[in-house]
């Protein structure tokens, strides 16, 4: 029976999925990319209102959104070079597989899949707010007659 187990785990040290986590990996970092792009946006788009801004609890919400946004940004730039470290290591198991390695890369390699899930979740959930709090700060100042709308 132990020398089965034995037989599993030397093969898929050789064949394991070393290129389908390296095309995880690239889609990962694609989608990194896309949402740094995307907290470029939001910043504008905060921006943008921010002058028109009087209500001091407006400005309050405005300077807590920006908050958010530094820290997502500051977040996905991390991720990007944690994903960009993990996709070269798992070329490298591509080429040529380190039974020593691989426990390790595994194992990274599920800690990362669930720090890009949190850091999607935390996106999404500061993306909705974003919109949410611009449209009440529009609203609620008037900024929509003073911009013409």
């Amino acid at each position: 029976m132990q020398n089965t187990e034995n037989n599993k785990e030397a093969q898929f040290i050789k064949e394991g999925p070393w290129y389908e986590l390296y095309v995880l990996t690239e889609h990962w970092k694609s989608d990194l990319e896309f949402y740094r792009d995307d907290l470029r946006f939001l910043h504008h788009l905060i921006d943008k209102y921010f002058m028109w801004i009087t209500k001091p609890e407006n400005l309050d919400m405005v300077k807590e959104l920006k908050a958010g946004l530094f820290d997502l940004k500051k977040k996905n730039r991390d991720l990007l070079e944690k994903v960009g470290r993990h996709k070269n290591t798992l070329g490298h198991m591509v080429e040529n597989h380190n039974k020593a390695d691989a426990g390790i890369i595994r194992t990274e390699h599920e800690h990362l899949e669930e720090e890009v899930e949190n850091f999607v979740k935390k996106f999404r959930s500061n993306r909705k707010e974003v919109f949410a709090i611009t449209e009440f700060i529009i609203d609620s100042e008037s900024l929509a007659n003073l911009m013409g709308s």
